[in-house]
Formats: structure tokens, C-alpha cells, sequence
């Protein structure tokens, strides 16, 4: 599993094989609620996490309309980032997640 040093911390980043940025991986990025339209800013890695979340759950609910719910295996990917976000970036999932 890959790590990034932020804030003094080592952070293990939760999905093998995505595109955290690289060399801007630490530029700070505002996000918008897709609900409520409320901002805040986190870094291109937390950035990605927030975007496999966000596409993980829609080929989720797609799936589930033909699985059944609940069914789809992308649930996963979803649950591990929220996790994630809980852990390392509280206040921003407060915002952009919750």
C-alpha cells in the first residue's frame, strides 16, 4: 500500500493504482458538496480518494438496479473510502461526504 507524508503524518492511502497527483499530489484543491454547493479544501491525494467514492457509487447504484441492492461488489470501494476520509480527513468529509 502506498503512503504520503502530509502534515507531519504518514498517511497509507487506501486504493491501489490511482492517480493521486503525483508531484502536485500536496496542492490544495476546493470541493464543493454536489448537494448542498458547501466548499472546502483538501489535497490532490484526498481528491482522488473523494473521486473513486464518488464514481464507486455510481456504477454501484447502476449495478444494484440489476443486482439487487446492495449487491454491487463497488459498495466496497465506497465504504473503504469513507473510511478513509473519516480517519484522515474529518472536516472535509463533514462537508463533501456526509
Amino acid at each position: 500500500m502506498k503512503t504520503i507524508k502530509y502534515n507531519n503524518k504518514t498517511i497509507k492511502l487506501p486504493f491501489n493504482g490511482a492517480d493521486y497527483g503525483g508531484d502536485q499530489a500536496l496542492e490544495q484543491v476546493t470541493i464543493a458538496n454536489r448537494f448542498t454547493g458547501q466548499e472546502t479544501t483538501m489535497p490532490k491525494f484526498a481528491v482522488a480518494v473523494y473521486d473513486i467514492i464518488i464514481g464507486s457509487e455510481t456504477i454501484a447504484s447502476q449495478e444494484d438496479d440489476h443486482l439487487g441492492t446492495g449487491a454491487s461488489k463497488q459498495w466496497d470501494n465506497v465504504r473503504k473510502g469513507l473510511d478513509w476520509f473519516k480517519q484522515y480527513f474529518a472536516e472535509q468529509y463533514m462537508v463533501v461526504l456526509d
